[in-house]
Parts: structure tokens; sequence; C-alpha cells
């Protein structure tokens, strides 16, 4: 099934003229941020597309091969051996669904791509290697896969793209330590992470809800309306 026939969308205005590109968790599907968009308190001003898509359903393997909703497989949690196949694949998925905001008229320069766990990883797996500027990376309770090929298969248009970085201090599902140290990938990489931690398990909370939305208006802002 294409990506694009179920996701989920919502719009803040009739003429969107930015997108968020949202994807799930492992055995999420596409509703699980949908109530996150009215609780962000985006400017009224600001028309945007938000898009939840559905991962495909998949065995995992961590799950003892169950089928769910997944990007690609996870065999073990420390990330010790990857889908690289299974990454790389969800990758293309997202640079369809960037194409088509595009072919709805939202440029690349438009979109940011968001993600919670195994959905942050891609959207930082795509969103660093796309070949034209983004607006920007949301990347919350998650970690940076193939960061082994990350320096050698990067994008130059997103080297300086926007990214904010949010992990629980107590997560028990993806250790603050291994999203510490994709941080620390990202930085010595040369990306401006905004990082924020907070006091909370695998989740969000309302504090980290509000810093999401104070930093997708401070990227979504149009330049003609900034002060």
């Amino acid at each position: 099934m294409n990506p694009t026939d179920d996701a989920v969308e919502i719009q803040t205005g009739d003429r969107p003229d930015a997108a968020v590109i949202w994807l799930h968790g492992l055995g999420a599907d596409a509703h699980d941020f949908e109530p996150i968009v009215p609780q962000l308190r985006l400017p009224r001003r600001l028309s945007v597309r938000f898009v939840f898509p559905n991962a495909p359903v998949r065995p995992v393997t961590i799950n003892a091969g169950m089928p769910m909703r997944a990007w690609y497989d996870i065999v073990d949690l420390a990330g010790a051996r990857q889908d690289e196949a299974g990454i790389r694949a969800a990758e293309q998925t997202v640079v369809q669904l960037i194409e088509r905001e595009n072919a709805r008229g939202i440029a690349a320069g438009r979109i940011v791509l968001a993600g919670f766990s195994q959905g942050g990883a891609i959207a930082l797996q795509a969103g660093l290697r796309y070949r034209e500027a983004l607006m920007g990376i949301l990347a919350l309770s998650t970690w940076l896969p193939l960061h082994a090929t990350l320096a050698a298969e990067r994008s130059a248009a997103n080297a300086q793209v926007p990214i904010f970085y949010a992990h629980g201090v107590h997560d028990d599902m993806v250790g603050i330590e291994r999203a510490r140290a994709s941080r620390a990938i990202l930085e010595a990489l040369g990306y401006r992470v905004q990082w924020r931690e907070y006091r909370m398990g695998h989740a969000v909370c309302p504090e980290e809800i509000g810093d999401i939305g104070a930093w997708l208006a401070s990227v979504l802002e149009p330049p003609s309306t900034r002060s």
C-alpha cells in the first residue's frame, strides 16, 4: 500500500503553505499523535497541514515476531544490529511523502519531518540525507540510525537544518544515554540541535508539548510576518 493512501491529515487553515510529516512509533498508528495538533497552540495565522502516515504491518523480532505497524524491523533495543534494508526503505517512504506535498504546492523548504521513537529515527535518517533543504526535524524519544554512514551520506542542503531533539530521563525503552550519544554525533557533524530533557519515560509530557509548539511556530513562521 502506498504510504499516502491511509494517512491521517489535519489542517490548521484553509490553504496550507507548510506541512509537518509526523511518523508514529513502533506498534502505534497514524492516529497516535493526531490529538496533539490543537495542544501545540500554533498561532492562528499559520496554515499547516499535519500528515500522519501509517507504517506497514510486519513481524518485529524484539516482539517475538508478532506482526505490528513498524517502519522497519528491530532486532535488539540497543541498536547493535540494525535492519539497514528496512531503514532505507522507510527513508524512501518519507521521500514519497515529501514529494506528495510538493505536488500539492508545498516546497521542501516549508516541510518539517517529525517522529516519535522509531518514527523519530526515520525522520532523522531521511531528513539528514534529503537532497533539498527542509524546514526542520523534530526527533522525540529516539536515536540516530545508521550513524556510521551519516558523514558520507548526509546532504549538504540540510547541513544547517534546525533539529529539536527531546527525550525522557526515565525512558526505559530507549535509554537517555543512547539519545545523548546520538545528539553528540549530530553536534560533532555541525548540526544545530536544540536539546531538551524531561522528567518522563518513553512518552510525551505537557511541558514538552509546549516546547514543541513554540519550536514549530518559530520555524514555520513566514519571514514576512516576523517582527
